[in-house]
């Protein structure tokens, strides 16, 4: 989980250089208009129902820019939010508010918005053995944000990186001259605690895939026919995923093909936002 070492440890980097992004050198603006420390409250309001999820990030990208600032959050990582509620009540220099509020409401809109529509779909597999997996199909640099998105919304993390696990695709199995040469020299190369998994695109593949001895087999934009006939040859000898094109919208089709795994990448690359705003910012006595 995304908590207050790994934040420290993996993630003030990238909200940094998100910052950077934002502030090449200052806010022009908030400097214009206030010149200097004027203490002010702001609230963080939903704009539609969803999962809110990135509040520790939220708050971290203020805390980056000063460690004064202090945030009350009524609603707790992972819970469901509703129109109209309001999740925290930020309090601070109102310089540090409005130069962090763009960067800070970017990691927060866009995790809400991931755990939001992967809690949809898990909901769409509920009653069945079938897990969902998302893919590193993912936003440059935010992989690690996104990654945790996917589990606060009730998914699986499928590999975070190519250091993190074995899948030969279609490129691979062609560069070692077959699915049996590949798998032989995956197993030759990397420790035995590593699984193996290959990506099949029709049924001959996946004979071989079986007989090379996989760990996992990877049903790769097959037809929910061709997958059913793929998971009876596998016959419980490998565990299997499904892959190509899966959105909500035909996820339960998908279902019925009887695999162990789904992945889909919409989780991370398709998801819209959840809509959430900074507003009411306005000056108070400070303690």
């Amino acid at each position: 989980m995304l908590d207050r070492v790994t934040i420290k440890t993996n993630a003030d980097g990238l909200i940094k250089s998100a910052l950077k992004e934002d502030i090449s050198s200052e806010d022009v603006t908030t400097n214009a208009v206030i010149r200097g420390k004027v203490t002010g409250e702001a609230e963080l309001i939903c704009k539609q129902d969803g999962i809110i999820c990135g509040l520790p990030v939220f708050e971290r990208t203020f805390k980056i820019l000063d460690d004064g600032v202090c945030i009350e959050f009524f609603k707790a990582e992972g819970e469901r939010v509703k129109r109209g509620e309001t999740v925290a009540k930020i309090r601070g220099d109102m310089r540090v508010i409005l130069s962090g509020e763009r960067t800070a409401l970017n990691f927060l809109q866009r995790m809400s918005g991931i755990a939001t529509y992967t809690a949809q779909t898990v909901k769409l597999l509920e009653g069945g053995k079938t897990k969902l997996l998302d893919t590193r199909k993912t936003t440059p640099n935010m992989r690690i944000f996104e990654k945790y998105a996917v589990k606060t919304g009730g998914g699986c993390n499928h590999r975070y990186n190519l250091s993190d696990g074995i899948l030969l695709k279609d490129n691979h199995i062609g560069a070692a001259g077959g699915i049996e040469k590949a798998v032989r020299m995956a197993k030759e190369y990397a420790p035995f605690v590593r699984k193996i998994e290959v990506e099949v695109e029709n049924l001959e593949m996946c004979r071989q895939a079986v007989e090379a001895g996989a760990d996992i087999i990877m049903l790769d934009n097959m037809s929910v026919e061709e997958m059913k006939k793929a998971v009876a040859l596998i016959d419980g000898r490998a565990q299997t995923e499904c892959s190509g094109n899966v959105t909500k919208e035909n996820i339960m089709d998908i279902k019925a093909a009887g695999v162990d795994f789904i992945s889909s990448g919409a989780l991370t690359h398709s998801a819209p936002i959840l809509d959430l705003s900074l507003k009411n910012l306005h000056p108070v006595e400070s303690e």
